[in-house]
């Protein structure tokens, strides 16, 4: 049954404009693509757009979001302001909806909110979340469900159209599904008909804590939870075989294949498996589904090869686990790995900081190239106290050829310099824009 909270909520926001402080970020993005397809009222701002950016707004004014400076006049009028986690206490759009008694939801709620007319499938855990999302939402769609579906990142196709993030499938079928975050706990702001957990590692809590919460996630979903941290080895996948761009595995006595290569793939596609079986999938449909499975923008994907013949890659990797898994595929796959790395903030890069020395100097230990861009920093309170250089520093010590970027065009030039064929070039981080930019002029030389 549905959640009284989540009726209030909804008819709150239908009841006139909903403002989104952030906009331009990839889930207040896709959440008001999801808003406006379902015919709610949206506007937005962000740091990014006072300062005269592109690119996701171009995306928003095509989907009816008109856009405000962040100064606070985006909320006059509204009936509801939405935040998420990264806005900070003293933004002027909060102020102006404190001072106004205009309501404040978080990102999660307002979602919860929006798909709550729909039996929901939500996916959680420290890694694959937007990966299984997708898969899920693609093998539905194949299924002829028409879900409707709002992830944590753009899928390949998804974005053709005007006002398309890529990352909001708006179907009007019985089934939903969407990313639930557990960065900052709002993942139990969802009570969903089917959970899904992809792992859990130590990344924004201890183990021990984030282990706990998703214990929580899986005892609030009212049907069946796809939980793949390994209590049950049946649900994981088997003889797992990599193929050249590809990977094929077994479960439950059939052979899946997906056009994405990566072990960590076929744990995520087993995932989506288990979940779509719950809403009803039979198992053949979803191997058809998955052969044919489009991929998610900025995991490995290939942008280009050169001329040289080598791929050129673009990835959201920020985290240990998520880079070693992404270079560990590449790695069997080409002589040896160039690659560029951007940390997404401060606090993440410090208290990663020896994980991600250890990972680097056993993953770069047999060859290898790591540069190193400047720290990613998007405003606000940061401590500032760990950097890119001093990673280089360590890394060095350790025996990796790490070396520092200033910039992007001295990254692209540099690596340009350092490739040969037989390699794979790869540009990995979260959250700056500039970094598919790069991986672009990469695969264009």
């Amino acid at each position: 049954m549905p959640d009284p909270d989540a009726g209030k909520i909804l008819q709150t926001m239908r009841s006139g404009r909903v403002h989104l402080a952030g906009a331009g970020g990839v889930g207040m993005s896709a959440l008001a693509e999801a808003l406006r397809s379902r015919g709610i009222e949206a506007s937005g701002s962000d740091r990014a757009w006072d300062g005269g950016g592109a690119g996701v707004f171009g995306k928003l004014a095509g989907a009816g979001v008109r856009m405000f400076p962040q100064d606070g006049s985006g909320v006059c009028g509204a009936s509801a302001l939405v935040v998420s986690s990264a806005i900070e206490a003293d933004n002027r759009d909060l102020a102006a909806a404190k001072s106004s008694g205009i309501p404040v939801f978080h990102r999660s709620q307002a979602l919860a909110a929006v798909l709550s007319g729909h039996k929901l499938i939500a996916v959680t855990g420290t890694c694959g979340k937007s990966t299984v999302t997708a898969m899920i939402g693609h093998i539905l769609s194949f299924a002829g469900l028409d879900p409707f579906v709002v992830n944590g990142a753009a899928v390949a196709g998804w974005d053709v159209g005007c006002g398309r993030t890529g990352a909001v499938l708006p179907g009007c079928g019985e089934w939903a599904v969407t990313e639930a975050d557990e960065s900052d706990g709002s993942l139990l702001n969802f009570v969903p008909d089917c959970a899904v957990i992809t792992n859990c590692s130590a990344d924004h809590f201890s183990l021990e804590e984030c282990s706990r919460l998703f214990d929580r996630f899986a005892r609030s979903s009212r049907g069946g939870v796809a939980d793949m941290r390994g209590a049950d080895a049946g649900k994981l996948p088997c003889n797992v075989s990599e193929g050249d761009w590809s990977v094929s595995f077994e479960l439950g006595g059939r052979v899946f294949t997906l056009p994405q290569p990566g072990t960590h793939n076929a744990q995520n596609a087993s995932a989506a498996v288990w979940a779509s079986s719950l809403a009803g999938v039979p198992a053949d449909v979803c191997a058809r589904a998955l052969a044919v499975f489009p991929g998610v923008r900025r995991r490995l994907e290939i942008v280009g090869i050169r001329r040289d013949g080598v791929r050129v890659v673009d990835d959201y990797s920020h985290n240990t686990e998520k880079l070693r898994a992404a270079l560990r595929t590449l790695r069997a796959r080409a002589r040896r790995v160039v690659a560029l790395w951007r940390p997404h903030g401060f606090t993440p890069l410090k208290k990663m900081f020896r994980d991600l020395a250890e990972m680097f100097a056993a993953e770069f230990v047999s060859g290898g190239v790591l540069f190193l861009l400047p720290v990613y920093y998007a405003g606000g309170s940061a401590e500032k106290s760990v950097s890119s250089e001093d990673l280089a520093v360590e890394l060095v010590s350790r025996g990796v050829d790490a070396r520092f970027a200033p910039d992007g065009e001295y990254a692209v030039q540099a690596m340009s310099e350092e490739i040969v064929p037989g390699d794979v070039a790869a540009v990995f981080g979260a959250r700056d824009p500039e970094l598919p930019v790069i991986a672009g002029k990469l695969a264009a030389l």
